[in-house]
């Protein structure tokens, strides 16, 4: 399939954030539809009826036969033509393999099945592969990759499951720092305010969900890559338990299992609905993750009972939070409180040296790997002509990591998993904050400048979100703040390993009592 790019990101358009409260009731979807998509066939999906919608409300329209699979596809296309020029988070689309994908599901009588039923979907432009397309990693030295002979297990199960996928998101090279920027493809955009960061490293997911242009997209997360995004973008981010979705075909977990894949969204049910499409055991692999009780979407019917909730305040960077992060926080527990759950302040008992020691050891490693793998194929050694300085650095770096220092990294992920199972003999949940920081400007956390500038201002973006990575605990970002500018900020949950049910019925509740859906960024 040809990759048709996706057009520049203006950053020069900045300006205060422009949002826009929706009609009252706009996102309380899958209620009251039929007859509400009379002319769509005739017309087009309207771009307002479209922006209503979210996954699950998507799914149940095909299915009832109130929309079809070509009317969303067609909406999603011309909500990305509208406004990926702004935000720059769509680099690739993969139009002819959506109408392909429709086509046979129409021969086969198919085409309204599933809980994913004609669900446009984005599909993050690192280590995910959709059959015919390429996948650049963000980086110059891949951006001639080979078509992929086969798709990722988790998105054939999301195929599978009814979703269409019609185009990649940007990241960063190698999804290595907590912005969507990259030589290859430029800056990707917040959509909440085109000068700031969207984050990283599945930036441009969080983007084309915060744009509208889907309602769901896939996103990867290896120290806080889906959680980051999420909470600079205003979405729903859930990190699951490792080994919870598949890493293959053929390569059965990211960095020691400290990466793996969801989706970011705006509701908690679609966060749970392609959980639940996308959860299990994949055929190969020799790792598992908890089997489930019931379906996620079950699961936000249940209440979560009084939860006892212990506050992480601290960042493991040791940067201080800034006064909005503060002070969601504080709104997040009077809430909590409100709610009838117990909070306790608790002081975590982790080494940061061999937390992050050992987490840079085994990126480092799998990044050299990666880069020699491919100038294998290329017949050439990489050069600055084809990776970032930061990469450079960490490259350098891994060149010096022996196999003793990587054997210990991954002891260190074991002992430190270990460590933090503890505390869930006292608590249900964990809360802190996401980040220490605001949503940075673009250009701060670039790959593109030198070692020290780099790692100063990285200091408040990933001291919380890295330590779940390792111990392979669940981890959900939620929207439940914003600053001063208006600038959307996430809050954190942390649950024990295999607790995602506990953790999607704690979201429901919040969400439930203080709706976020009528906070929207407005382009």
């Amino acid at each position: 399939m040809t990759a048709q790019p996706s057009t520049a990101c203006d950053a020069a358009q900045s300006g205060w954030p422009r949002r826009s409260v929706l009609k009252a009731g706009a996102l309380a979807v899958g209620v009251g539809l039929l007859g509400r998509f009379a002319d769509a066939r005739s017309e087009g999906l309207s771009n307002s009826d479209y922006q209503g919608l979210d996954a699950w409300a998507m799914g149940q329209a095909i299915r009832s036969g109130e929309l079809q699979p070509a009317d969303l596809l067609a909406a999603a296309l011309a909500r990305c033509q509208a406004v990926n020029g702004r935000v720059k988070a769509v680099n690739m689309l993969h139009e002819d393999y959506a109408r392909a994908l429709l086509a046979q599901r129409r021969a086969a009588g198919t085409e309204k099945q599933g809980p994913l039923a004609g669900v446009p979907v984005l599909i993050k432009d690192l280590n995910t592969y959709l059959q015919g397309t390429s996948t650049s990693n963000g980086c110059r030295l891949f951006k001639d990759a080979p078509p992929a002979p086969r798709t990722s297990t988790l998105i054939t199960r999301y195929e599978q499951a009814g979703a269409v996928p019609f185009g990649k998101t940007t990241c960063p090279e190698f999804g290595l720092t907590t912005t969507t920027e990259s030589k290859l493809w430029g800056q990707t955009c917040n959509p909440w305010n085109l000068a700031m960061s969207a984050g990283g490293s599945s930036g441009g997911a969080a983007a084309a969900v915060a744009a509208g242009i889907v309602p769901v997209a896939h996103a990867t997360d290896g120290g806080g890559s889906i959680r980051i995004p999420a909470s600079y973008c205003g979405l729903v981010g859930l990190k699951p338990s490792r080994y919870r979705t598949p890493s293959g075909p053929g390569h059965f977990e990211g960095w020691f299992g400290a990466s793996v894949a969801n989706v970011v969204s705006r509701s908690v049910r679609d966060t749970a609905l392609f959980l639940d499409a996308g959860q299990g055991h994949e055929v190969g692999s020799a790792y598992w993750s908890p089997p489930l009780l019931r379906p996620y979407v079950e699961e936000l019917q249940r209440e979560p009972g009084k939860l006892r909730v212990a506050v992480v305040r601290q960042s493991l960077t040791g940067a201080a939070l800034e006064p909005a992060i503060a002070t969601t926080l504080d709104q997040t527990i009077k809430q909590l409180l409100g709610l009838g759950h117990e909070v306790e302040e608790l002081t975590l008992n982790i080494d940061p040296g061999q937390l992050f020691g050992a987490h840079g050891a085994v990126i480092g490693t799998a990044l050299r790997t990666a880069i020699q793998d491919r100038e294998q194929v290329l017949g050439r050694a990489a050069t600055a002509q084809d990776l970032e300085q930061i990469t450079l650095v960490n490259l350098g770096r891994a060149k010096m990591t022996t196999g003793e220092a990587l054997y210990r990294a991954r002891q260190s992920f074991e002992s430190i998993g270990a460590t933090m199972e503890q505390p869930f003999e006292r608590f249900d949940v964990i809360l802190s904050p996401v980040t220490a920081n605001l949503t940075p400007q673009l250009g701060l956390l670039t790959l593109d400048q030198p070692w020290d500038s780099y790692a100063h201002h990285a200091m408040g973006s990933a001291g919380f979100t890295v330590l779940a990575n390792v111990s392979g605990q669940p981890a959900i970002s939620l929207p439940l703040g914003q600053s001063d500018s208006g600038m959307p900020v996430g809050m954190m949950f942390t649950a024990r390993l295999g607790g995602e049910d506990g953790l999607l019925r704690l979201a429901h509740q919040l969400e439930q009592d203080r709706p976020w859906a009528a906070r929207r960024a407005v382009l």
